[in-house]
């Protein structure tokens, strides 16, 4: 064994020995819709200062949402409910009366400059008659103090941290960063109060939460009158505890509440997805892994079967790294762990048709030899596909917020725990396999000594995929029409998620499992109802807006499963995926696209990187459309589905257009689309494999994945579908126009008389 594969079976074994340790020892906390957690109702109240209209419980559902990112509950869901009340569910919250606490908290921060002590006069039965705007609070200590109007608002902060001083002495604390004017409003402040002599109370500045008193340092003696400080900085000392200086960077930097909300009720609710729908999905997990890894373990024999090893390997560190994290595991969360999971299966199978190509066509003298040069060759297509994922799931995380975000961190966390398999763990074990005896020997028990059923066919027939990249185009464009034009005709549905609805509350006699009553009222007609339980007897639904007949019907389709259902609330919701949300997600992508488009601009060509983003848009417009014609839901389940489809369009085109890139440089005079056309052929053994392994997976969870996960499924099968198709028959021949267009220099063979050079024709 050398050097270089101890090196990896030894940093192999202490990573999978320190994920099995945390798989064992930190349990992974599930979302609401996946184990349930709190839900908390909070209602705005109205002040002399500011009415709770429906324009303030929107932008107080804003605050709330940026507490809740800031407190580390991922995805979740907000809803206002009518003009006052909000509904927050937190998944895997472990102290929901703190997290009401903060939520409920007002968070007003102000800056008073000190007038004095209020009984300063030596009289405390007869303390000093207050100014206009004069505020008369205890600080700290109790000590009454006369403030002064205010100087500085939460809105002129930007940033707080929690922080600890050992040395100083102050312990936990809170630094605060100011900006714009308020670092000169700051200076103003403590360059007016060094004007007093030291001691005296008026030479304190007193910072206020919802009035009361947290801190009210003295300026320090160095400063002198009006010089005040002037880097826009300060610090809140008060001996606090590390959750309270927590605390309070957190509301300093979520902002203040427009109006005060109150929490009205809280309590602990079930999944959404019902314990049958999990476990129906547990068992299509399962049957479709193992499937998926029968057909790799065929296809690949020996190598196969490493491979499948190494993926158990992924599961085990993306699992561990999740728990970790402290991540919660919802069922956008679970999409990106699909992606990922396609892409380190993806991995494995451009390794393996590499070293087929080295030992059976280049003729590679060993099973070891070729493996190191399929890895080696390999590595750059892995490498881009997995990093332009990163950029996508990054972004995701930064920009957006909600299901979006726990996608981003999922599908990240996936990624990086495919590579490692991938390049590590299955590359070990791969050289270890082909060093042995028994196996050099028998090179065909690899699976890598012949060039698979795929290669032989085209390599025998040889078609010539790209002789009119114009038809193909047209092709494309019309199946791009009929998909688009369902958009246009039966318009998109979107899902409650995205219009609100009614949310109705039913008490029961005895438990009722929400699944029966999901399938009920499926069978009444409506469909895309969302049933939760909330203890043994409590039922809520949630549905598109409803008419009075039809609250009707859903109450009577409750009442035959139990004939004592009484209903106990009825609300209109607003939007969980509100305005602000929506837009996040939105600039994200954007953003998250243009960076894509960048990086392989850099990594290829601008034609390249500009084909793959004209046939990731034309993946994303036949799926909307598809849905659009079936009449299915656009909701949060459909969100997660489409991201993954993305992370497929753009890994496949990566793959392809690395291929091209190698090509091109081994023969840089060769037509351009002769060599797109040889890359297809190179690369379709690849596609195939990979598209069969994922589809085995998605096709048992339509099947038995339950209603909960059918349309998750079925979209992401259309996306694999639509994906494998556009990054051979849309971003294939967009290169070849653009290269076409840019490059007139290029020598054409005269048109009529095809060359079969480079496996393909030129026009």
């Amino acid at each position: 064994m050398n050097r270089s594969l101890r090196v990896r079976a030894l940093l192999a074994l202490a990573v999978l020995a320190l994920s099995l340790y945390v798989a064992v020892t930190v349990p992974i906390r599930l979302g609401l819709d996946l184990r349930g957690g709190t839900q908390i109702v909070l209602e705005s109240r109205s002040t002399p200062t500011a009415d709770a209209d429906s324009a303030a419980t929107d932008r107080t559902l804003e605050v709330l949402r940026g507490r809740i990112d800031a407190l580390g509950v991922a995805e979740p869901t907000l809803v206002r409910s009518g003009d006052h009340r909000i509904i927050v569910e937190l998944p895997g919250v472990q102290d929901p009366k703190k997290a009401a606490d903060v939520l409920g908290r007002t968070a007003q921060l102000t800056f008073h400059p000190v007038l004095g002590a209020a009984d300063e006069a030596g009289d405390t039965s007869r303390p000093l008659p207050k100014r206009p705007r004069e505020r008369v609070l205890p600080d700290e200590s109790g000590t009454s103090l006369r403030l002064g109007p205010v100087s500085l608002t939460g809105e002129d902060v930007k940033e707080a941290a929690a922080r600890f001083d050992q040395q100083g002495g102050a312990g936990w604390h809170v630094t605060v960063g100011f900006e714009g004017t308020g670092r000169a409003g700051w200076a103003g402040l403590t360059g007016e109060a060094a004007c007093h002599a030291p001691g005296d109370p008026a030479r304190r500045v007193a910072i206020v939460l919802d009035d009361k008193v947290i801190s009210s340092p003295q300026v320090e003696p160095s400063l002198t009158c009006g010089t005040g400080i002037r880097d826009g900085a300060t610090r809140i000392t008060g001996s606090f505890s590390p959750e309270e200086a927590r605390e309070l960077s957190l509301l300093i930097n979520g902002g203040a509440l427009p109006v005060p909300v109150e929490t009205v009720e809280q309590r602990t609710v079930g999944p959404t997805l019902g314990a049958q729908a999990i476990t129906a999905s547990a068992w299509a997990a399962a049957i479709g892994t193992a499937l998926t890894s029968l057909f790799i373990i065929v296809v690949y024999r020996l190598m196969g079967g490493l491979a499948v090893l190494a993926l158990a390997c992924y599961g085990l560190l993306s699992y561990a790294a999740l728990a970790a994290l402290g991540a919660t595991l919802t069922l956008p969360g679970l999409a990106g762990f699909v992606l990922a999971i396609g892409m380190a299966v993806d991995a494995n199978v451009l390794v393996f048709e590499r070293a087929r190509e080295e030992y059976a066509v280049r003729r590679r003298p060993s099973i070891r030899s070729a493996l190191a040069a399929g890895f080696r060759n390999a590595f750059s297509a892995i490498a881009d596909s997995n990093i332009t994922t990163l950029i996508a799931a990054a972004l995701l995380f930064f920009l957006a917020s909600g299901p979006v975000r726990g996608f981003g961190v999922t599908l990240g966390i996936g990624v990086l725990a495919s590579m490692f398999s991938a390049l590590v763990i299955s590359r070990g074990l791969a050289e270890f396999a082909a060093s042995r005896p028994g196996v050099r020997r028998r090179p065909r028990l690899t699976g890598i000594a012949t060039i698979g059923a795929v290669r032989e066919r085209l390599t025998r027939r040889n078609p010539l995929l790209m002789r009119r990249p114009r038809r193909r185009l047209v092709t494309s464009a019309a199946v791009l029409a009929l998909a688009g034009s369902g958009i246009v005709v039966r318009g998109v549905d979107l899902g409650v998620e995205f219009t609100g609805g009614r949310l109705i509350e039913y008490t029961t006699s005895a438990p009722v499992d929400p699944g029966r009553v999901r399938t009920a009222l499926a069978d009444a007609g409506f469909p895309r109802a969302v049933v939760q339980s909330s203890g043994d007897t409590t039922l809520t639904v949630r549905t598109d807006p409803l008419t009075g007949a039809e609250e009707a019907e859903v109450t009577g389709a409750l009442r035959d499963l139990d004939g004592r259902a009484d209903k106990v609330r009825d609300e209109l919701i607003g939007p969980s995926l509100g305005k602000e949300l929506r837009q996040g997600a939105l600039i994200a992508l954007a953003v998250a696209l243009g960076a894509q488009f960048v990086y392989l601009a850099a990594r290829f060509r601008w034609m390249l990187g500009s084909a793959a983003v004209v046939a990731l848009l034309h993946d994303v417009v036949i799926l909307l459309g598809v849905f659009a014609w079936l009449g299915k839901p656009v909701d949060g389940v459909f969100l997660a589905a489409l991201l993954t489809v993305i992370g497929y369009s753009v890994n496949d085109s990566v793959v392809l257009f690395d291929r091209v890139r190698e090509l091109t440089r081994r023969g840089p005079g060769s037509p351009f689309a002769g060599t797109v056309n040889q890359a297809i052929l190179q690369t379709l053994p690849r596609t195939v494999n990979t598209g069969m392994g994922a589809a085995f997976v998605l096709t048992a969870l339509a099947v038995l994945g339950g209603s909960s996960l059918t349309d998750f499924a079925l979209a992401l099968l259309i996306g694999l579908a639509v994906g494998t198709y556009s990054s051979v028959f849309t971003a294939a021949p967009v290169a070849i126009r653009l290269h076409q267009r840019f490059r007139p220099t290029q020598v054409r063979s005269r048109p009529g008389k095809p060359s079969r050079e480079g496996g393909a024709v030129t026009k």
